[in-house]
């Protein structure tokens, strides 16, 4: 069964109280504050984080700027997309896989590196 249409009211302050749709991955409005205008509202879902030994390294999440005027696909879009810190840009499902695919070859590039590295301490390498 398909989720119901949930609906959420924001106060603007461009546009006084407005009542959008909310989409089934958005994980609220809590920090939405009334001094914000209408352009500037932001659906976001829940971060999904690289966390290494207790650090963010990148987070990624849903994004949708409903009211946006701007039709700029790095940065807000009425169309949903995710953004990925810390670059800092709204990609589309193509650009996430090149940005999966660009990590795959940069872990390979860390193990290398952690290879060279143990070769070193070994003493098999100056």
């Amino acid at each position: 069964m398909q989720d119901p249409i949930r609906s959420i009211t924001l106060p603007t302050l461009d546009h006084g109280d407005v009542v959008l749709a909310e989409p089934s991955w958005c994980a609220g409005h809590a920090d939405h504050r009334p001094d914000t205008a209408r352009v500037e509202i932001l659906h976001c879902g829940p971060d999904v984080e690289l966390t290494f030994r207790g650090r963010t390294v990148m987070d990624a999440s849903l994004v949708q700027s409903p009211f946006t005027t701007n039709n700029v696909p790095e940065l807000d879009t009425p169309t949903p997309g995710i953004s990925v810190g810390p670059i800092g840009r709204t990609l589309d499902p193509a650009s996430v896989y090149e940005l999966a695919a660009a990590l795959d070859g940069y872990a390979d590039r860390l193990r290398d590196l952690a290879d060279q590295l143990a070769r070193i301490l070994a003493g098999g390498e100056q």
